[in-house]
């Protein structure tokens, strides 16, 4: 079966390794670490990002301190599984910006989001807009998050 996976060795997971917890740390520092030259560590920086395997640089922020305290978990099942009508959900949770996370899963849903709001008036206008006016929404659960006790979107190496 074929996979996905890179070709990664052992220089490029250390380089990964570093880049999750800072990606802001110097190439130079990287290549003190991993002992590679830094030219050598942007070389592979650069082709992991061109490849996919290094997806976006971005700075992981605190919701509550921007104004958006409230983390939702919902479970969304649709009425009719037809491709263009999932592909049109896929569309309208993608572009929504409350959305942090949508994933299409099997099981007793059909998708499953992270929605990140500043109040429940918010969300409940979001709610109508996404779920109730789109036609395809057959229900929805909510489960409202109490206390964050671990977010990271590190991946395992």
């Amino acid at each position: 079966m074929p996979s996905d996976r890179a070709a990664l060795d052992a220089f490029d997971i250390a380089i990964l390794r570093i880049l999750q917890q800072d990606n802001t740390t110097p190439q130079r520092t990287i290549g003190e670490a991993v002992n590679l030259s830094a030219p050598a560590v942007q070389r592979r920086i650069k082709r992991m990002e061109q490849s996919g395997v290094i997806r976006q640089n971005s700075a992981l922020l605190d919701p509550a301190k921007v104004g958006q305290p409230i983390t939702i978990f919902i479970e969304v099942e649709v009425e009719s599984e037809r491709a263009d009508l999932i592909d049109a959900l896929k569309q309208s949770f993608a572009g929504a910006p409350e959305v942090q996370q949508c994933y299409y899963v099997t099981g007793e849903a059909d998708f499953v989001l992270v929605v990140l709001v500043p109040d429940m008036a918010h969300y409940e206008r979001l709610t109508r807009r996404l779920f109730f006016d789109s036609g395809n929404v057959k229900k929805f659960r909510t489960f409202v998050a109490m206390d964050n006790v671990k977010s990271t979107l590190s991946v395992p190496l």
